[in-house]
């Protein structure tokens, strides 16, 4: 499975590429960021981080693509401005017909390094150590988007498992109410006939 992660920002957007092997086993192909600069408009600097991940998504082909989930900071406008990024990456793995997870900050953390309060040093070293990198990634956004594609490939077989378990509930629940009519509408009858 190759697995696109975004680290979703507008002054830094992180973007990587993984290739998910057999078992744990994960290969970095490509990482980078994309900048724009803070004293750019909004609707420019979408535009900006938009090319560069169509670029990506159709240079890499990925099988699904990893966003952090952005659910809470206290700067309101840092909030903003990473849903937007996340949106836009989001739009256009529409477009491509590529599914889209979303990951929490903590799960990522907790897969990479086994604590979902790890700082950004430790993310690093893992990621680091996980694909056997000469050198650290730099900036953290880098390592946070090889992060989330981790992530993903390490969930992805309980995210699948979790869907199917999903699946076959609903359609038993669609089963069970379908006989449940028919017997409330059998025993309707019954009441009629015997009128």
């Amino acid at each position: 499975m190759r697995v696109m992660g975004v680290d979703p920002g507008l002054t830094r957007c992180g973007l990587s590429v993984i290739e998910g092997g057999t078992g744990r086993q994960v290969i970095a192909l490509d990482v980078d960021v994309v900048r724009t600069p803070s004293d750019q408009a909004l609707h420019h600097r979408l535009l900006t981080i938009s090319d560069a991940v169509e670029y990506w998504m159709d240079t890499h082909k990925p099988d699904v693509i990893a966003i952090e989930r952005v659910f809470s900071q206290q700067n309101v406008s840092t909030v903003m401005g990473t849903a937007q990024a996340g949106g836009v990456i989001a739009l256009a793995a529409a477009k491509r017909d590529i599914d889209v997870h979303f990951h929490t900050p903590s799960e990522v953390k907790a897969a990479v390094t086994g604590n979902g309060n790890a700082d950004k040093a430790q993310v690093t070293a893992m990621v680091t150590r996980i694909l056997a990198l000469q050198t650290k990634p730099t900036p953290a956004d880098a390592a946070d988007a090889l992060a989330l594609a981790i992530c993903h490939c390490w969930r992805a077989p309980m995210i699948a498992r979790m869907a199917a378990a999903e699946a076959l509930a609903a359609e038993q629940k669609r089963k069970y109410n379908a006989r449940l009519k028919a017997q409330q509408a059998a025993q309707q009858a019954k009441v009629r006939a015997a009128r």
